[in-house]
């Protein structure tokens, strides 16, 4: 047997980049306003950052955390950071400064880049003693980013991690009553999750991805690496305007976007929505789309994929995977099945849905558990939290909250999360088809749908109901369409207008209504 060692490379996304640059630097990587990078660009801006961390004392694991929009920076970290030996922090725009210094905090954070408009929120980063360098998103000297930059070297660090499983990314979920936990993702995380991105998405090196989800929100569902293993064009979008979304469709003939339900239904739904003149793929997650939503992306010409996750598995791990045959359907049935959460990426294990004793439920449609998932794309575990790791992987698997059924095609539907499952006079309401039901009405926007409390049956459904502009309704009027669609006991007791909180990446925040019904009761509200 010959005795020479056979080396075995580490999996990380860092070598997305290096291999594009070398390939294809002439290719244009990203786009902002009037400044465009190709990959030799890209990778120098990069390389300079690295060695700029690591001039600054940057040592490794050191936890480096970025504030800031979807602009080329926040791009260039996520392979810059990683590259230097450290560990990258994004952090949710739209959170508070006391939230934000938890996260600085608790991360350990040793350097935060912030973008001017967001500096308000790190007023504690000096307190914690964090080097901070102010991002003026110019691109030109004077730019504290960019003179850090420039101080750097232009050459390559071309050293992969020691450990594939070491962490590459820590991203904190939205905590909602509870503190948010870290989540700690891996270069062989991030680099098979990139892949399956890839490969359901059908992206290439013609492929031109506008950044409408925001990047610090799941690494961007892993995208802000998967564009670079392809050579796709990188579109920046400071700040989420649907009139905007709808013109770089046209100018820079984007070919994918993603983004939550609530996102798609401001695109559709704007004065500037028209059937495109080639398909756009649009992946849609977050929460569950409705039929309707579906129907409405198709007749525009937008090619919907539905994928579910979240953040403790890279973002999606689930896809609808469509059948030729469904061609053939009428347009309503095709919405109602792509509306479900499918099956495992092609990268994942297969998902499962189970009972309390951890045996999986039949594919009979109806028989409700909680959906469980393992393998290379869920996460290490929560950072500096053993017991919440502990009891998340309880019997091997990772426990999502989320509530099931599977169809006989073994692909799963989502009926609600544990906590926003409705126990009614004992029947179980899944507030996800009532919101499917109340979102077929063509006057309503959106709608959330949640538990309020009720003397004789515990509590029942009410919903909470954006309308289309220039449409009117009344509560007694939706009420009836929704008894002409759905079984009695499942209808809403009361509809409340108005617009509906939402959360930075478009989730709507259900716990903030669910709060304000059960104030002063005892009732679940996270």
């Amino acid at each position: 047997m010959d005795s020479e060692k056979v080396y075995r490379t580490e999996l990380s996304p860092l070598s997305f980049l290096w291999r594009t640059a070398r390939l294809l630097p002439e290719k244009t990587a990203i786009v902002h306003g009037d400044r465009r990078y190709n990959y030799r660009q890209f990778e120098e801006r990069v390389n300079r950052l690295a060695s700029g961390l690591q001039a600054a004392g940057l040592q490794p694991q050191d936890r480096v955390a970025f504030l800031c929009p979807n602009i080329p920076p926040m791009l260039e970290a996520h392979f810059a950071v990683p590259a230097a030996g450290g560990i990258l922090v994004p952090i949710n725009t739209r959170l508070s400064a006391g939230e934000v210094s938890y996260i600085l905090e608790h991360s350990g954070a040793k350097f935060l880049f912030v973008d001017a408009e967001l500096e308000h929120l790190a007023g504690k980063a000096a307190e914690l003693q964090i080097k901070t360098v102010r991002i003026d998103d110019t691109g030109v000297a004077g730019d504290p980013y960019e003179d850090f930059l420039a101080a750097g070297s232009p050459a390559t660090l071309a050293s992969l991690p020691p450990d594939e499983e070491d962490t590459i990314s820590i991203n904190y979920t939205s905590g909602t009553t509870g503190r948010p936990k870290g989540v700690m993702s891996t270069h062989r995380g991030a680099y098979v999750n990139s892949l399956g991105e890839i490969i359901e998405t059908g992206m290439s090196v013609d492929s031109v991805y506008l950044w409408v989800l925001p990047m610090f929100h799941c690494n961007g569902w892993s995208f802000t690496w998967a564009t670079s293993a392809v050579g796709a064009t990188n579109i920046c979008l400071r700040k989420l305007d649907p009139a905007r979304i709808w013109e770089l469709l046209e100018e820079e003939g984007v070919t994918h976007y993603c983004g939550a339900p609530t996102v798609q239904i401001g695109v559709v739904n704007h004065s500037s929505a028209k059937p495109l003149a080639r398909q756009v793929t649009v992946t849609v997650a977050g929460s569950p789309p409705s039929p309707t939503l579906i129907g409405q992306l198709k007749t525009l010409n937008f090619r919907p994929i539905h994928v579910y996750g979240l953040t403790e598995t890279y973002g999606p791990i689930t896809i609808c995977e469509w059948h030729p045959e469904w061609n053939d359907l009428p347009a309503e049935d095709q919405s109602r099945l792509l509306a479900r959460q499918g099956q495992s990426y092609v990268v994942a294990d297969e998902i499962r849905v189970v009972d309390d004793q951890m045996q999986d439920v039949p594919r009979d449609r109806s028989t409700i558990g909680e959906v469980i998932m393992h393998g290379n794309n869920v996460m290490k575990g929560y950072f500096a939290q053993p017991e919440a790791t502990k009891e998340a992987f309880r019997g091997g698997w990772f426990h999502s909250g989320d509530l099931a059924v599977v169809h006989p095609d073994g692909y799963i539907e989502l009926r609600d999360r544990k906590k926003d499952i409705i126990i009614s006079g004992g029947e179980n309401i899944s507030t996800i088809e009532v919101e499917q039901t109340i979102a077929r009405h063509p006057a309503v926007l959106e709608c959330a749908v949640v538990a309020i409390p009720d003397e004789k049956w515990g509590e029942r459904p009410k919903a909470f109901v954006t309308l289309k502009p220039g449409q009117d309704i009344s509560e007694k009027e939706l009420i009836d369409f929704c008894r002409q669609n759905l079984a009695h006991f499942k209808c809403p007791a009361a509809i409340e207008f108005g617009d509906l909180p939402k959360t930075s990446t478009g989730k709507i925040q259900k716990f903030v209504l669910r709060q304000k019904e059960w104030a002063g009761r005892e009732k679940l509200v996270n």
